[in-house]
């Protein structure tokens, strides 16, 4: 004998394969939401790490003496790496008989920064960045205020400059 239809039970819900389920959902999104701030937390990190350096990167880069040349583009050199390092040697080697035929002191002070773009193995900060400059041309001390943009890398555990833009 068949039983009618509306006397049949109705399909019962497995739990097991629905908890199942909905386990690996929520552990998909909570893993999720752990990468995703792991990858803030290690952004974040590297924006502080670069905003420490950047002020003593961009004060050696940008300031000389005439007296101590060759000493002031050392230490600017220790804060450049790649292509910007030898761009920055070349630059200021055509920059010495200049300096030191006016006897020009330049000195870079940082007045403020902000980030441009971040992640946690690239940084681009501007730079809002005076320059006081004196030589046997000028009359007393002139300032020049620049904005640059530094783009920053982590080489063995301290950040670089790789690339200086002015705007």
């Amino acid at each position: 004998m068949r039983v009618p239809t509306v006397l049949r039970r109705p399909p019962r819900l497995r739990p097991v394969p629905t908890l199942v389920v909905a386990l690996v959902l929520v552990a998909a999104v909570a893993l999720a939401a752990w990468y995703g701030d792991r990858r803030a937390g290690q952004r974040d990190q590297a924006v502080r790490q670069a905003l420490a350096t950047a002020p003593a990167a961009a004060k050696a880069l940008f300031s000389y003496d005439y007296r101590t040349f060759d000493d002031s583009i050392a230490n600017g050199r220790t804060f450049a790496t790649g292509a910007f390092a030898d761009e920055y040697a070349q630059t200021t080697a055509a920059l010495k008989q200049t300096a030191t035929k006016q006897q020009a002191v330049v000195l870079a002070e940082v007045s403020a920064t902000g980030v441009v773009s971040a992640d946690r193995d690239r940084v681009e900060l501007l730079l809002f960045l005076n320059q006081y400059r004196r030589n046997v041309t000028t009359a007393g001390e002139k300032v020049d205020q620049n904005r640059v943009v530094l783009t920053m890398v982590p080489v063995d555990g301290e950040w670089k400059v790789v690339k200086a833009t002015a705007i």
